[in-house]
């Protein structure tokens, strides 16, 4: 095994600590760790990540949540020890590392064992994290709703239950006399599984009910016939910065992981006047705890219900190709089919960061695929190729819905009210004789109803929108 690129984090990326070491608890002073498996499969089809790009998003993820990342590296192992992940060696390697940084903390960016998990920390006598632990804290801080903070909870206690063990171990079990076989700290654990479940099962009623909530948001906004654009993306793809960018609003958009969890929803108007319904969600990352997964649902469901979905891709990133097979992976898991590319579009961003050649070759990849599976690129930063891609949004929801032409009378205002809930107004003017005239834009399956509302004689089908 080698020990790769050992580091110290530069002193401006402390995420506002204090620049003095003994002003800090150890509590915040950090080591990284990156395991990398130099053997491959013959079987993994995914994309493999660099080193240094892994190396680059596990410090993101601790500057996420201001800690002081004194050193990072990357360990390159054979194999993983059953016991320790690691290798005997590097384990003592680190264990001197964290010494002379005085770190109390260690971030394994991979996924331990609850015994792998307490044997790092005692040979590191250091508190050891792994990634799915430390993406659950970054959520726990990020959450402001009651939905996202119970989504948070519920994710947290599904980990913690499978390594209560561990955080009990001065209960530890014990062989008693009078033929009891454990002793008081198998009690104290069971009781705390207990509670555990117990609060598990009042966080998913809890979310039923936000389920049941946003179902009944969903079915008001059909109603209104604004189409649903939802975003997604791997995490800092540049989602937030694009959403700002159409809808002219004021999310928070920043150049660190997570910056944005619970989701917003804002209306844009298209370049012909319709209007749609543009959501923000959160950012996907690889190795997605399942338990985020399953929480987040309910969140997600507005992914799922969209009638279209951009997916945002940070072209200028290294690892462009894994992060987009780890959106991808997440899709599917939703029960989307990521290559469904009348449903989904492509978003080629932060085109601003390449050079003149990297555009070149970016816009030539781009124009070789063809129809609806060609890519818009994109900079939400400065604009570029907005209008190209607000024109595909258009273009692609257009399909899915008809133009109608409708003749109200005057004193018909009802009927008129009742066409600007139910339907997109595109124009509306008024004849000589005092009739209105409106040419509305509805879904497919919506045409038959406003016959029937209005009668046969009086709409007319203008065309596909």
């Amino acid at each position: 095994m080698e020990l790769k690129g050992s580091r110290r984090s530069p002193a401006g990326r402390t995420a506002g600590l204090p620049a003095d070491d003994t002003t800090r608890g150890d509590a915040t002073r950090v080591v990284v760790i990156v395991p990398n498996l130099t053997r491959r499969s013959a079987e993994e089809e995914t994309p493999r990540r660099a080193p240094e790009a892994r190396l680059d998003e596990a410090v993101g993820l601790a500057l996420a949540i201001e800690l002081d990342v004194v050193a990072s590296l990357v360990v390159g192992l054979s194999q993983i020890r059953p016991a320790t992940y690691l290798g005997t060696g590097k384990v003592e390697e680190i264990a001197g590392l964290v010494r002379a940084e005085e770190a109390g903390l260690v971030f394994v960016d991979a996924p331990l064992s609850p015994v792998q998990q307490r044997n790092l920390e005692k040979a590191w006598s250091a508190k050891v994290i792994d990634r799915t632990a430390l993406i659950l804290e970054i959520f726990g801080q990020r959450a402001r709703t009651k939905e996202g903070v119970l989504q948070v909870e519920l994710a947290h206690l599904n980990y913690q239950r499978s390594r209560l063990v561990r955080s009990w171990t001065h209960l530890e079990r014990q062989r008693g006399g009078f033929g009891f076989l454990g002793g008081p700290g198998e009690t104290q654990i069971e009781a705390d599984r207990r509670l555990i479940g117990e609060r598990i099962i009042k966080i998913e009623r809890e979310l039923e009910q936000v389920k049941r909530t946003r179902a009944l948001h969903r079915a008001s906004r059909k109603k209104v016939p604004y189409p649903v654009v939802a975003l997604v993306g791997y995490t800092n793809a540049g989602k937030s910065t694009l959403f700002n960018r159409l809808t002219r609003a004021e999310v928070r958009a920043q150049d660190l992981l997570f910056a944005t969890l619970d989701p917003t929803l804002r209306a844009v108007q298209l370049p012909g006047g319709e209007r749609v319904i543009l959501s923000d969600t959160v950012g996907f990352i690889s190795d997605l705890p399942t338990q985020l997964v399953a929480a987040f649902r309910a969140t997600l469901e507005e992914v799922i219900e969209a009638d279209l979905i951009l997916h945002v891709r940070d072209v200028s990133h290294e690892d462009t190709e894994a992060q987009a097979h780890d959106v991808a992976q997440v899709l599917a898991d939703l029960d989307i089919d990521p290559d469904d590319h009348h449903r989904l579009i492509e978003v080629w961003n932060k085109i601003d960061r390449l050079d003149e050649d990297g555009r070149a070759g970016l816009f030539n990849t781009a124009s070789r695929r063809e129809g609806e599976a060609r890519p818009i690129p994109v900079s939400a930063l400065t604009g570029e190729g907005m209008d190209a891609l607000l024109s595909a949004i258009a273009t692609r929801l257009g399909r899915d819905r008809t133009v109608l032409g409708v003749e109200l009378e005057a004193t018909d205002g009802s009927g008129l009210s009742w066409l600007y809930r139910h339907a997109e107004v595109l124009e509306r003017h008024e004849d000589a004789e005092g009739r209105l005239h409106l040419a509305v834009r509805v879904p497919h399956d919506r045409a038959d109803h406003i016959r029937h509302r209005f009668g046969a004689r009086r709409v007319t089908v203008q065309g596909a929108a």
